[in-house]
């Protein structure tokens, strides 16, 4: 298969990305309501339209700035607010809340795994819009796998540090929160240093291995991010 260029992949990495993060913190909103915090809603943010998480900086700069250094493209959206203290249970369903948006990235990698399914098998029939479908679809699970997996870090404040944080004694929990202020250096030094991909693709591979068409997509993996 030939390299795509600029507008093809433009074309199959922004639907893929724009739902991973609208998804991901729309998730977060609304089993927050579930749990007794209505901040999100009240917000108009437990929603799957885009312009209400989009972020000038994560989800326009970043992603536009990523691809052309690397071709890959992947950004964030505006954090979902929460009042921990509107919770039933804080400490315990501030993990809950906070595991949603992965649950809610993987559910996303499993559709559009079988989205690569049903481009494969119509290829035959329809290239003409199986090819895009499919390329979308292995896009869609790429970015998926990534945000699941780099928000899993046991970091705060990701999501993994917010499910390890309420999973912890108290007393062991109250002395992990100090390390939220330093959070984001921690994973910018992850990013400079290359160990951030280390700690990532174990997982990101396995998450693919365990889809649908998971040999289609790692074999146009290489495709879909040639430059």
């Amino acid at each position: 298969m030939q390299s795509l260029n600029v507008i093809q992949k433009l074309a199959i990495f922004v639907l893929p990305m724009v739902f991973a993060i609208t998804v991901h913190e729309a998730a977060h909103g609304w089993v927050a309501k579930r749990l007794g915090d209505k901040t999100a809603e009240m917000l108009g943010r437990v929603t799957l339209n885009p312009l209400k998480h989009i972020d000038p900086v994560g989800t326009i700069l970043v992603p536009l700035g990523l691809y052309l250094m690397t071709g890959f493209m992947f950004g964030w959206a505006k954090p979902v607010p929460v009042n921990w203290n509107n919770l039933h249970q804080p400490k315990r369903d501030m993990g809950l809340v906070a595991l949603a948006g992965p649950a809610a990235n993987l559910l996303m990698a499993l559709i559009w795994a079988m989205t690569v399914y049903i481009g494969a098998i119509s290829m035959e029939s329809f290239d003409w819009v199986a090819l895009p479908l499919l390329l979308m679809g292995v896009a869609g699970v790429l970015i998926n796998s990534v945000l699941m997996a780099l928000n899993l870090l046991p970091i705060l404040p990701l999501d993994g540090g917010r499910i390890l944080y309420s999973l912890l004694p108290r007393k062991q929990a109250q002395v992990y929160s100090r390390s939220e202020s330093y959070g984001l250096i921690v994973v910018v030094l992850l990013m400079v240093t290359g160990l951030l991909g280390v700690l990532l693709w174990p997982v990101v591979g396995l998450t693919i291995a365990a889809l649908p068409a998971s040999d289609i997509v790692r074999q146009l993996i290489p495709v879909i991010l040639s430059r």
